[in-house]
């Protein structure tokens, strides 16, 4: 691997040239031996330590930056960006390798029913029904990120549930 320095407001040490190639000697199986190249950038600024690192690889570049109070914890952190990058695009050039190949059959309409998908119930997180009135349900609404809200209604002490709806007013449910 091909390593080139930048330093912005900084010296580039041999220091932090070798903790550099000491990060990368732990991630280079991810690369086989295939030639790669690294540009680092290292930059300091009111006592922020910014790197940047960009590496092409076959035919991606991958970039990450980091910006921390230590160019040694800035420079890890960028390389373990990296890293995922890296892990992320082998897989995908393994998944894609590894896909079966269609087989063509010639099959008649008869034969060919689309499956059902079966139906789950999947149990969403739980809901404190908290004693609000519907006034204050709609403001509660508009702060989360939620569609609806299930409360119970201070006027008759019935759970009600209020939603939002698509023309941007609110529906009250109450049974």
């Amino acid at each position: 691997m091909k390593f080139e320095y930048t330093g912005r407001h900084i010296d580039v040490t041999p220091a932090l040239r070798s903790h550099v190639e000491e990060h990368f000697e732990r991630i280079k199986h991810l690369f086989n031996g295939r030639p790669s190249k690294a540009h680092v950038i290292i930059e300091v600024e009111r006592g922020r330590h910014r790197s940047e690192i960009i590496l092409t690889w076959r035919k991606e570049v991958l970039t990450a930056t980091t910006i921390n109070s230590d160019m040694y914890q800035s420079l890890a952190q960028t390389i373990s960006k990296l890293e995922k990058q890296a892990l992320k695009i082998k897989d995908k050039i393994i998944d894609k390798s590894h896909k079966k190949k269609k087989v063509g059959a010639v099959t008649t309409a008869d034969e060919v029913r689309p499956e059902t998908p079966k139906r789950r119930i999947i149990n969403a997180r739980r809901y404190a029904v908290k004693p609000m009135s519907a006034e204050e349900a709609a403001m509660f609404l508009d702060d989360g990120q939620d569609s609806f809200l299930v409360f119970r209604n201070d006027e008759n002490q019935r759970v009600s549930v209020i939603y939002k709806r698509k023309d941007g007013n609110y529906g009250l449910i109450q049974p």
